[in-house]
């Protein structure tokens, strides 16, 4: 092993992924999506060589450890494949080992060890992980358990350097007998929107419905185990999908507002099993369920864990951070420094890429290069302008935090149909997101503590829900971001800049990203996104692009 080992983690699933490890504290995340443009794009062979590689030099380095995850799918049958590839394209030592890890460690391995926590309990929940027969933990479960059950739920009592699964749930696979919180979301999903990736539609249409008009019951929850009563699977049978109008609209807002509610009742039901069970009072929560931003606000005010974390990527993309993580600690004895205090682990950026973007822009582009950027882009949002922000490493989460955002002024009423509409590309119910200093968050919102994942929902204070309409949703509540000078600076200055023009230190930030895209990841993701929708300009420090036409302003 070199001075600074080096430990690569690869996601071979849906949100398919890769990490790297280097040393103590550096750590280095990229979906393969953000490379490939197909949004939540699996792992697959080819992606070394194709995607990662390309993006990410550190790959050129002497690699010490590969730790992999695979899910339940068939990829796992190709394993040689993906191990000859690995050694075609990492310099791995001579007798370099390859580890694998079961699906919902690597999930705990990403959000306990990197947390603020020496202790807490941790729960992992998802649609589907690993089989029994490939767990690498040491479960206690009932003699002549089925190797081929599937992880849905799992509990753990954490601290640095034990790992203890408490439970499991566990389900056959069958989908005519679905089980677990994820499954009942994802079939929840797909009855309003046929196909998979659309729960954030489902939790922005749940605020317009009425949770009491299908008379639904709340799931069957039993210690740590969730069943979905026939009533619901019903439900799902019957419904006809989501309309845009009328009374179809209607019944598709009542069915997702109760399947939302059902979903936060049985998950506060699960933490405090979990609390009782380990007597402790942090929570890390992970896997896709800790997705749904408005269950981590009602986690935090009902649960009786006095914290809760989620981290910036708790879906199958974020366990690469996992696998790396499991791979430097466990496997080769190394004390992790790294920590979630921001979630900009991209590849490196590269100012060459960028000026030659600038000397490439297309027709109807034009740069700037103003002596205050960060007060210029003030003026463009004031006048009423939709800006993008391309700085820095990307995120490797699915939301852009700061450096890969878009970014609006949050008292227009109509800014919120206009972003939805002409940028994004999505239903007009979709709700946008504020981003406020961290020390002026609870002067706006219903919060106590820092948020600077954008990962709970708070509640908008009543005083301020008419002077922030665009990210005030039907329910009062906002998915919040909090901002801090040490982390975001050229967000958290124009913070200040909008306060000192407004008075007011809130602005729209949702995520760099077109019509059914991901992040746009490099500056020429971020043009193409400025010259394609509503987008009125980019700031890309030092540089700020300019529309020679640009869309009406009728925010």
């Amino acid at each position: 092993m070199a001075d600074v080992p080096i430990v690569v983690g690869i996601n071979r699933t849906q949100d398919g992924s890769l990490a790297v490890a280097v040393g103590e504290s550096g750590m280095y995340g990229l979906q393969k999506d953000r490379v490939t443009r197909r949004k939540g794009h699996w792992g697959r062979l080819g992606d070394l060589p194709d995607s990662y590689l390309p993006a990410l030099p550190q790959l050129k380095e002497p690699v010490d450890l590969v730790v992999e995850s695979y899910s339940c799918d068939t990829e796992m049958e190709h394993a040689s494949a993906y191990h000859g590839e690995m050694r075609e394209t990492l310099s791995l030592g001579r007798g370099a080992p390859v580890a694998l890890i079961s699906h919902h460690l690597a999930h705990l391995y990403g959000a306990f060890y990197p947390s603020p926590f020496g202790h807490a309990a941790g729960l992992v929940i998802d649609a589907q992980g690993s089989r029994v027969r490939d767990f690498t933990e040491r479960v206690e479960l009932p003699p002549g358990t089925d190797g081929e059950l599937l992880e849905v739920a799992s509990f753990y009592r954490c601290a640095r350097g034990r790992i203890e699964c408490v439970a499991k749930q566990l389900w056959d696979g069958d989908w005519a007998r679905p089980a677990g919180l994820g499954a009942f979301y994802a079939l929840l999903t797909s009855a309003l929107w046929p196909g998979e990736g659309d729960e954030e539609k489902v939790m922005g249409l749940a605020a317009y419905g009425d949770a009491d008009a299908l008379g639904l019951p709340d799931l069957d929850v039993r210690s740590h185990e969730v069943h979905i009563p026939a009533a619901w699977m019903e439900a799902f049978g019957a419904a006809t999908g989501y309309e845009p109008g009328g009374e179809e609209f209607r019944r598709a807002a009542n069915l997702a507002a109760a399947g939302q509610r059902a979903f936060e009742r049985a998950l506060t039901r699960l933490a405090g099993w979990l609390h009782d069970r380990t007597g402790l009072d942090a929570l890390v929560f992970a896997g896709g369920a800790a997705l749904n931003v408005p269950a981590n606000g009602r986690l935090l005010r009902e649960s009786p864990f006095r914290e809760v974390f989620v981290p910036p990527s708790p879906h199958a993309g974020g366990t690469a951070i996992g696998c790396a993580l499991y791979g430097l600690i466990t496997c080769l004895g190394v004390e992790s420094r790294f920590r979630w205090t921001d979630d900009f682990l991209g590849p490196d950026p590269d100012a060459g890429a960028v000026e030659a973007a600038v000397r490439a822009l297309p027709d109807g582009l034009y740069a700037e290069r103003p002596g205050d950027l960060v007060e210029e882009v003030a003026a463009l949002l004031a006048s009423g302008r939709v800006v993008g922000l391309h700085q820095g490493r990307g995120e490797s989460g699915p939301r852009g935090l700061g450096h890969r955002s878009i970014l609006a002024d949050p008292r227009r009423p109509g800014m919120r149909d206009y972003v939805n509409r002409e940028v994004k590309g999505r239903e007009w119910f979709r709700p946008l997101a504020p981003v406020v200093p961290a020390d002026q968050a609870g002067r706006y919102f219903e919060i106590d503590r820092p948020a600077p994942f954008r990962q709970y929902a708070a509640l908008v204070r009543p005083a301020y829900r008419e002077l922030l309409p665009a990210v005030t949703h039907a329910d009062g509540t906002a998915a919040l971001q909090t901002a801090e000078r040490g982390t975001t600076p050229f967000l958290y200055a124009l913070l200040a800049a909008w306060q000192r023009r407004t008075g007011v230190p809130v602005l729209v930030n949702t995520s760099l990203s077109g019509p059914g895209e991901p992040l746009a990841e490099t500056p020429e993701h971020a043009v193409e996104l400025l010259r394609t929708t509503g987008l009125h300009a980019l700031a890309m420090p030092p540089y700020l692009i300019r529309r020679r036409d640009e869309p009406r302003l009728d925010t």
